[in-house]
């Protein structure tokens, strides 16, 4: 051997037995991955090694229907597909336990070591971890090979694709994680091994529990120390507690901490996300040879029939929007920083709490909405429709999401079904054991389930904690202001529930624009304007914002998404319900208007700026201010008559007078003696009637 070799072999055993000294080492395993996209007429397993030339290399995260699950309807590949990748283990590490953890796999997979199957995974969104050292060859390169298959299954859950597409792949990252032979579990449902609970949290006190769950894989019992501590933000240390542990090398074994924090820092949500911080610390003779660190927010959610939901005992604000995962181009196989972006328009608009629908999402945003202080909803993709053969997996999945998210203190509520229905009795018996389940695992948080009807007895109705109703007046049923009269029914009828309007809204195509709006339209047309999706949002949110009785308000959607076996209003595969277009490249009307609503930062916004050809001559002008009345000019001329809309937020001039050709608009209000100001044009070059939209041209019912 080379002396230079000798070198990088020394460095190499140096790096590794350093990161060791520090407890485990995490290594990304997403590189140099090959692909290959079935069917495949035989036995994959078997042909592999005679694929040669026949793979594309592909990084992680990465989807096989990233186009053509977006680009036309029922036009996609749902199927089996193989992905490998060889590694090689070094000698090094033959003491060591080595995990492979796949945070995201659409959305079964197979795995297989060397030819050897190490074990499979049945559903798309939670993340599953194995231990694949027996089957590794020490000093040698090793082939690691997933079998992935995205079809639909009446025995996992979404059992189609009809509301969203399950898109096919490893499309969240791969991680190799290397510890010691006694080390935290990191196979109790690819958690993290450690569940951090909280109870009687007041700004005097906290009670903490922290349980670990350890792992020995010597064939010896082995003397060990169990030590956590809580630091605050500033890294102090608050509390801690060692114990002394023989650990047997017999099962998984779980310990308990218990604290009192006196006078804790509470997380308070956007106002003030504070987190504390949990290390979980297992020594051996005086070393470290693995640790886990978590968040702790303390805080005390509770939700209250006909009031509202309290944070730490206040009233909290519950402007809720809901968020599908996929990008236009990328399907889900994103990055942190599709994540980040995400979630910086939502903040921008105001939001305090978002819905992660239908099913679980990255741990890594959930960690960002623990440090934003957004309220996060999560929940199992159980949709649409119901099999009978989707009860163990629905379970399965949510005892994967609860561990999982054990210990965000975002979370507040573990959503178990929407919209599924008969055979009612299988369904509802489904949920009340789903909802036990949760109970047993986490007793500190609500739970809530989704009816798409808006009557409170519906047979499937009331085993969850919580009842979620999704409401689409003036979109699938009847008329845009019947929202208020719904809501006033359930308030005279049952004052006690607990119910929260979890989806409302209306697809909206920005290349669709026009002036003749009514208070209905037909969902499954070709034609959705984004001017009917607006004044759909003006109007809800207005009955919205005075009735407490509705606790928390999700709007549908954040973005438009991916549905791939839908064609609707002249897009294929598309939802557009979104307040932000696939591709987050343009906020439509309505994303201003919660921006108005809800946002501390000053809002001066013209709508219909997208409308430029106008229809009419004599037209309205709308402006969203959250800083006081707006000057509105024409073309020069201050307009006079100004009305208040549906909110505070919402002023409109009436009656205004176009002129032939180019329109100049600007709206200004004076704030603490600076100008905030905006500025549209429109076009007028003769009145038009748009005759295939007669059925909306009603405004009898606008309410304002």
């Amino acid at each position: 051997m080379k002396k230079s070799q000798i070198v990088v072999c020394l460095l190499l055993v140096w790096s590794v037995c350093n990161a060791f000294a520090q407890g485990r080492e995490v290594r990304s395993f997403n590189d140099k991955w090959e692909f290959k996209k079935g069917p495949f007429p035989d036995n994959p397993v078997q042909l592999v090694n005679s694929w040669d030339n026949k793979w594309s290399e592909v990084t992680i995260p990465h989807t096989w229907n990233a186009k053509d699950m977006q680009e036309k309807h029922n036009a996609f590949y749902a199927g089996e597909a193989c992905y490998r990748k060889t590694f090689y283990a070094a000698e090094e590490m033959k003491d060591k336990r080595i995990f492979l953890r796949f945070e995201g796999v659409g959305q079964v997979a197979e795995l297989f070591v060397n030819g050897e199957f190490i074990g499979n995974h049945k559903g798309g969104y939670s993340a599953f971890a194995f231990d694949i050292a027996p089957a590794l060859k020490w000093g040698q390169d090793n082939e690691i090979m997933l079998m992935v298959d995205n079809s639909s299954r009446p025995d996992i859950i979404p059992v189609n694709h009809s509301l969203f597409g399950v898109y096919g792949g490893i499309y969240r990252p791969v991680w190799m994680i290397i510890t010691d032979k006694v080390n935290i579990a990191v196979t109790d449902h690819a958690s993290n091994g450690v569940y951090i609970s909280q109870r009687n949290v007041s700004s005097k006190s906290a009670d903490v529990s922290v349980k670990v769950k350890l792992v020995n894989k010597t064939l010896y019992a082995r003397n060990i120390t169990l030590e956590t501590r809580i630091a605050d933000k500033a890294g102090r240390l608050v509390k801690s507690n060692a114990t002394a542990i023989s650990m047997t090398p017999q099962g998984m074994q779980s310990f308990v901490h218990e604290y009192t924090i006196r006078k804790p820092h509470l997380w308070q949500g956007l106002d003030d996300p504070y987190l504390y911080k949990v290390e979980t610390l297992v020594k051996s003779d005086g070393k470290v040879i693995d640790k886990v660190v978590q968040p702790l927010g303390l805080r005390n959610v509770e939700v209250i029939g006909g009031k509202g939901v309290f944070l730490n005992g206040v009233k909290y604000p519950m402007y809720g929007v809901c968020r599908h995962q996929d990008w236009w181009q990328l399907g889900s196989a994103l990055e942190n920083k599709h994540h980040d972006e995400d979630l910086a328009m939502i903040m921008d608009m105001g939001a305090t709490t978002i819905r992660l629908a239908h099913y679980q999402q990255s741990d890594y945003f959930y960690s960002k909405c623990d440090s934003l202080g957004l309220l996060v909803w999560a929940e199992v993709p159980f949709v649409n429709r119901v099999t009978g053969e989707e009860g163990p997996n629905a379970k399965e999945q949510l005892r994967d999401l609860i561990r999982q998210s054990y210990n965000h203190p975002s979370i507040y509520v573990w959503g178990l079904h929407n919209e599924v229905y008969r055979p009612h009795q299988y369904t509802a018996r489904l949920t009340q054991e789903m909802h036990d389940l949760a109970k047993e695992e986490d007793p500190g948080r609500y739970t809530v389930a989704v009816n798409g009807y808006g009557h409170m007895e519906h047979p499937v109705n009331l085993n969850a904690d919580i009842q979620g109703m999704n409401r689409y007046y003036g979109w699938y049923e009847k008329t845009i202001p019947d929202i208020e009269g719904w809501v006033i029914g359930l308030e005279e009828k049952y004052p006690d529930h607990k119910v929260m309007l979890t989806e409302y809204g209306a697809d909206s195509n920005i290349h669709h624009q026009t002036e003749y709006i009514g208070n209905t339209i037909r969902w499954w047309d070709d034609y959705f304007p984004e001017t009917y999706q607006t004044k759909m949002h003006e109007i809800q949110w207005g009955v919205i914002e005075k009735h407490p009785y509705i606790t928390a308000s999700y709007l549908w959607n954040m973005f438009d998404f991916a549905v791939p076996m839908w064609s609707r209003g002249g897009v294929e595969a598309r939802n557009m319900k979104g307040l932000i277009t696939f591709d987050r490249k343009v906020k439509k009307d309505a994303f201003y208007w919660y921006k108005a609503n809800w946002s501390k930062e000053p809002v001066v916004y013209l709508t219909q700026r997208r409308n430029k050809e106008r229809e009419k001559q004599l037209t309205s002008i709308t402006v969203y201010s959250n800083i006081g009345q707006p000057t509105v000019y024409l073309n020069g001329q201050e307009l006079s008559g100004v009305k208040t809309g549906t909110t505070k937020v919402h002023y409109i001039f009436d009656n205004v007078h176009l002129q032939n050709g180019v329109n100049a608009i600007k709206a200004v209000v004076i704030k603490d003696g600076k100008a905030i100001e905006d500025q549209i044009e429109w076009t007028y070059t003769g009145e038009k009637k748009r005759e295939s939209l007669e059925y909306l041209n009603n405004d009898a019912h606008w309410g304002f």
